[in-house]
């Protein structure tokens, strides 16, 4: 009827059985999202979360009761009745199978975990089948492109077994469609436009390629700077303190040492992604020009070091000797887009009540 909203249906809860076990799910779910909810570990090099389903490494294959042949799980869609194994002998001899296939075009398979926040998926998978066997020898896929000179991304094609994750990564999510793909076959190459450099191309350099990369086919240079610092990489969750965005990173160190930063999966504000400042721009922490204490300029007209409580007390007098001299109006304030909520109350109260003005904004907008 006219002027009435349309009503939809409630999603249908369906049922199927998942290695014996009878399992719920919802219309338009794959038999790969049923199987991760229910935790079956299913393989994959393809796959990621954020990205249309594309079914190009087919170690997730799963057999479907009725159908002949196994199908890949990420591009299937479950239905209500559904028989499906995720497991038997079979499967994971074709698993292993395929991986011996991608092992033998690699160049190598150890790759530093610096390289990006998925490098590690592929060593992780041949080590867990025992795919090392040498048994497939002969012509690689990949070159190497040694002659590109940006400073961030390494692109070391010789590892790259075509999943495609970083073209979609960069043309799905970001938008950008700076890279692509270009030839068939052991030619097959990820490429920018027309081969040149990404500094050529419609890279942002946000790293979204680097970290979805499940080789080190593509890695974060640098962080590969301090692949040989010893000590081991450990995570901390922390949060970009570039802009008022709260993009979720987890800061990669070695001993007292930042040596990469990696997008949090699972940041509310930015699931993943990062800009180019706060996925590369860390060399200032431990930079030698960084100040260690608090500086002010004394009568010779020089900056000298102090202690915290001289350079508030420093501070102090010069808001009150600009507040004498040229009146409440003279004192403006900009807050921190990152600030918390304490903090951006204590600002706005010390400038409005304590200087007497409403001269306050903050760096949001910006």
């Amino acid at each position: 009827m006219t002027g009435l909203r349309e009503q939809r249906p409630a999603d249908r809860v369906l049922e199927m059985t998942l290695d014996g076990e009878p399992v719920k799910f919802t219309e338009g779910e794959t038999i790969y999202e049923v199987a991760e909810r229910h935790r079956k570990d299913v393989p994959t090099l393809c796959y990621d979360p954020r990205l249309e389903a594309f079914g190009a490494c087919r170690l997730c294959v799963v057999e479907v009761e009725g159908v002949r042949n196994p199908v890949a799980s990420c591009t299937t869609p479950a239905t209500d009745g559904m028989i499906v194994k995720t497991r038997t002998a079979i499967l994971e001899k074709h698993r292993k199978t395929l991986l011996e296939l991608v092992v033998s075009e690699n160049r190598n398979v150890e790759v530093d975990e610096l390289s990006g926040y998925a490098s590690q998926e592929l060593t992780e998978l041949v080590d867990r089948y025992e795919a090392r066997t040498g048994r497939f020898a002969g012509k690689q896929s990949g070159t190497t492109n040694d002659a590109d000179r940006n400073p961030f991304i390494l692109r070391d094609y010789d590892n790259c077994i075509s999943c495609y994750r970083c073209v979609r990564v960069c043309a799905e999510q970001e938008g950008d469609y700076a890279i692509s793909v270009m030839n068939r076959g052991f030619a097959t190459q990820i490429t920018a436009e027309f081969g040149r450099d990404l500094r050529d191309s419609q890279c942002t350099f946000c790293g979204q390629c680097v970290q979805t990369c499940p080789t080190g086919a593509l890695g974060d240079k640098k962080a590969l700077r301090d692949a040989e610092t010893p000590g081991e990489v450990r995570k901390t969750r922390s949060i970009c303190p570039y802009c008022g965005v709260g993009c979720s990173v987890d800061l990669l160190t070695k001993g007292e040492k930042l040596v990469g930063v990696l997008p949090a999966m699972d940041g509310p504000a930015n699931e993943g992604a990062l800009c180019v400042k706060g996925q590369y721009a860390f060399d200032f922490v431990q930079n030698a020009d960084r100040l260690g204490k608090p500086l002010i300029r004394r009568d010779d007209g020089e900056l000298h070091e102090c202690e915290w409580d001289e350079a508030l007390d420093f501070a102090a007098n010069g808001f009150k000797e600009a507040i004498a001299k040229h009146g409440r109006r003279s004192v403006y304030g900009v807050a921190s887009g990152r600030a918390p909520h304490e903090a951006a109350y204590t600002m706005q109260k010390f400038i409005r009540a304590g200087c007497g003005t409403n001269y306050i904004d903050n760096c949001s907008r910006a």
